[in-house]
């Protein structure tokens, strides 16, 4: 067998996955906040509820994040995956600061889950080049790893309890309330999302030490029904960055074809 074909049978599809289903769900909330925000149709009303914000987004997000820490220690060049990210941020932010300004669409990003991986996978790449010159133990460096995320998250989950305000903008990749700051379209700090990204990559160090799926035996009926799902996990950056514009052409093209045949 090729060393190729080796790769693609060893590669952790499960991973692949389970970042599908988070997109997925992820996309399908842009598009219904698109519908009933942008162009006015009334459903798609669970955005409006408590239960979706408080369970079902934070589900979304902790998918996404923890799976993409997972991946980040099956990486053969974080530094490489990181320049990649931090690329694609920029340009969101640019591009969507000029739809702002020149087009009227408030649709500024300035920091989001982008932003929190690339700081988190640049932040993985430094732990292992301090390791591997240290020689420290990898039991050491997970627990360590491990207890910083669980610190993050905890002081994330109670930041917004902090009475604390700045107007220095610096401080906004932390999360704190930032006054006279711009309407961002969305916004994601990195407490305690960068806890979220650290302690999956202890889950990925831990559970996939040898960088093969854990579940090699799946049958062809679930190779077909993962196929689809694993593709979009696989091909996460280019499709997080190309699916709002390209929905938010297509509602246009809908809704106008709605109101002309009213």
């Amino acid at each position: 067998m090729s060393k190729k074909k080796t790769l693609a049978k060893d590669r952790a599809w499960e991973l692949d996955f389970l970042r599908g289903i988070a997109l997925i769900m992820m996309l399908f909330m842009h598009m219904s906040w698109d519908v009933r925000y942008e162009f006015g149709a009334d459903i798609f009303s669970y955005l409006e509820k408590d239960w979706f914000w408080s369970f079902v987004h934070p589900i979304i997000v902790v998918l996404f994040v923890s799976v993409s820490g997972i991946c980040c220690t099956l990486s053969r060049n974080n530094v490489k995956r990181g320049l990649k990210l931090l690329g694609a941020s920029l340009v969101l932010t640019l591009v969507t600061f000029l739809i702002t300004k020149f087009a009227g669409i408030e649709c500024l990003i300035i920091f989001n889950v982008l932003a929190v991986l690339t700081c988190g996978v640049f932040l993985y790449a430094l732990i292992s080049f301090i390791e591997k010159k240290t020689k420290a133990k990898a039991n050491a460096v997970n627990l360590i790893m491990g207890l910083v995320g669980l610190y993050i998250v905890i002081c994330g989950c109670n930041i917004s309890y902090m009475d604390y305000c700045t107007d220095n903008l610096l401080f906004l990749p932390i999360g704190f309330e930032i006054s006279g700051a711009p309407w961002m379209a969305d916004y994601m700090p990195l407490f305690p999302w960068l806890g979220v990204f650290l302690i999956g990559c202890v889950i990925g160090r831990i559970c996939y030490k040898d960088k093969k799926t854990l579940f090699a035996g799946r049958g062809k009926v679930m190779k077909a029904i993962a196929r689809p799902v694993e593709f979009i996990g696989r091909h996460s950056l280019i499709i997080y960055l190309v699916h709002q514009p390209l929905v938010y052409a297509i509602l246009f093209l809908i809704f106008m074809l709605i109101n002309s045949a009213q």
